[in-house]
């Protein structure tokens, strides 16, 4: 229980160099990419099940010049939810907890999505700084107000996925440490701690898909809205 609570969150390093790197690259490896052979395996068949499936609903609501992001929207879903699946191992870091990376992944997408918005549809995109009817002495402020509305978007987007994923770390160690504790003292009590652990931990499996797919679903929805 002497153990820091934040050392999970520390940037891990060899030999004094950072190797978050290596840790970042390492979900590409797991990924299996299809043979050239007639037939692929059952695990080649459903990973590319399952990426159409999800791609196919990401699609469903852009025009085609949206639909020119799907590699790239596909693979982040694909990034980011095999980094917090593989988080939740023992001894393992997980960099979407630091919201740094997760600001260098929000803030290019978003800004692609707006730069896209203001090249192609300028009007339209300029209409959102003040919506129609407004009377004339807000006007100032709307434009304020709905300007910095904008530029919150990428730290709403970095943050919740933060928020969550090391919220959810947080319980998980807290609920692990006293288990321990409780063996000693009360081992029904313990074993009562031992099964939310358990819960808990299927439910953070569950949490780090959905906010992969909630992050990728945002970022989709900002291409729509400028596309």
């Amino acid at each position: 229980m002497n153990e820091n609570l934040f050392a999970s969150f520390i940037t891990p390093s060899l030999m004094g160099l950072p190797i978050v790197l290596f840790i970042i690259m390492f979900p590409s490896l797991l990924f299996p990419s299809p043979t050239r052979r007639l037939t692929n395996n059952r695990l080649v068949s459903f990973q590319q099940w399952l990426i159409q499936l999800v791609l196919k609903q990401l699609m469903a609501m852009h025009n085609p010049k949206g639909r020119t992001w799907s590699l790239m929207l596909i693979t982040l879903i694909m990034f980011i939810g095999s980094t917090n699946l593989l988080g939740l191992l023992p001894h393992s870091f997980t960099p979407t907890t630091q919201l740094s990376m997760n600001l260098g992944m929000a803030i290019p997408l978003w800004a692609g999505a707006v730069i896209t918005g203001f090249r192609h549809k300028t009007k339209a995109s300029l209409a959102h700084f003040l919506p129609q009817g407004t009377p004339i002495p807000l006007i100032p402020m709307l434009i304020i107000i709905e300007t910095i509305s904008l530029f919150i978007q990428p730290m709403a987007l970095a943050v919740r996925l933060t928020a969550n994923i090391t919220a959810g770390h947080l319980l998980m160690h807290l609920i692990g440490g006293a288990t321990l504790v409780l063996m000693s003292i009360s081992p029904p009590t313990a074993m009562i701690t031992f099964i939310i652990l358990v819960l808990l931990t299927m439910l953070e499996f569950a949490v780090a898909l959905i906010q992969a797919y909630v992050f990728t679903l945002l970022v989709s929805l900002y291409l729509h809205d400028n596309t």
